[in-house]
């Protein structure tokens, strides 16, 4: 069964596919999925903020 996109406020995250280009944690992606359903940078290749959120500022309650 397909399920369309959620509906969200937010943009997704955008995520440098150079970095992500070998990675086997988001297969190339750049992007993981929650258990909650929500896209969220890969934690294995893409750069962090160091605030604890993600590059793109979204981050999970």
């Amino acid at each position: 069964m397909a399920h369309g996109a959620h509906q969200s406020p937010l943009l997704p995250p955008h995520p440098d596919l150079s970095l992500a280009r070998d990675c086997e944690h988001c297969l190339g992606w750049g992007t993981v999925v929650t258990f909650d359903g929500l896209h969220e940078l890969c934690p294995t290749c893409q750069p962090s903020t160091g605030d604890g959120g993600t590059a793109t500022g979204t981050t999970v309650p």
